[in-house]
């Protein structure tokens, strides 16, 4: 017995900012899952070491570059998938960048305070980006009356911390951000959700040894006392685009491994 209500074999993703991380994990998920998928970075390194292991995979992937955070490499990124693929099912917006500075400099502390080119910076990384994407694949959407919209935010939506202002703004702008669109295109049948990655690590950017020490360093911040794999937040991804979400819309899933609800 299988639960085709979860399937989403045929239909055409489009993941921007899926180079690495928790974007190649989200992009490697919707493959095995039988998706089309086109993926998005600032260069062409990343994306084409993704296309390629897709394609090892049997899968079809399209590789693209662009700055998310403007308005024409976008609408050129969305053309394009649509020439490739006829159409677009569901969006994945999945830029972030972070930085650790107070907003001033402190007194007991000689990190320089942000500058305001670094604010500008982590926010149109984190939530310009979605703005972007939206308003590039929304009339898309808007006319076919059908789609998905997944952002990737993370647990600072929860909760903000010091030396972390930026970014964790940006990502709590984007839950708001998201449920804005969720309401906005509800009535033509488009969904939008959002999902808050705990700690997810990128092995290929680590030795094994490196990755060890990070898992095994979480026992004591983590409930589940291990790191998250990058895979895990694909499987979440593939759920929210599937028929199985189609009553889901608005809400910002955190996978975390309990670090959200965890007091101090």
């Amino acid at each position: 017995m299988s639960l085709d209500i979860f399937d989403v074999s045929g239909q055409k993703v489009l993941l921007v900012g899926a180079g690495r991380g928790i974007g190649k994990g989200i992009a490697l998920a919707f493959a095995q899952a039988g998706a089309d998928v086109a993926v998005t970075g600032l260069t062409p390194t990343g994306v084409d070491a993704v296309a390629a292991e897709i394609r090892g995979m049997g899968g079809a992937c399209l590789p693209l570059t662009g700055d998310a955070t403007k308005a024409e490499p976008m609408a050129a990124i969305v053309a394009q998938t649509i020439a490739e693929f006829g159409r677009i099912d569901t969006l994945v917006n999945c830029v972030g960048d972070a930085i650790r500075k107070p907003v001033a400099k402190l007194p007991d502390d000689d990190t320089p305070g942000m500058t305001e080119a670094e604010w500008h910076s982590i926010v149109d990384i984190n939530l310009t980006e979605a703005f972007q994407g939206c308003r590039a694949v929304g009339p898309h959407l808007l006319e076919r009356r059908a789609g998905s919209v997944i952002n990737i935010s993370g647990w600072a939506s929860f909760r903000g911390r010091p030396m972390s202002a930026a970014y964790d703004a940006s990502k709590a702008g984007l839950m708001r951000f998201t449920e804005c669109v969720a309401q906005e295109w509800a009535p033509y049948g488009i969904r939008c959700n959002a999902i808050a990655p705990g700690t997810f690590p990128d092995p290929a950017q680590m030795s094994d040894a490196d990755f060890a020490a990070r898992d095994a360093s979480a026992a004591g911040a983590i409930p589940l006392a291990r790191v998250g794999r990058l895979i895990e937040v694909g499987y979440l991804a593939v759920y929210l685009a599937s028929p199985a979400a189609a009553y889901v819309t608005g809400q910002t899933w955190a996978i975390d491994g309990g670090v959200s609800i965890k007091h101090p």
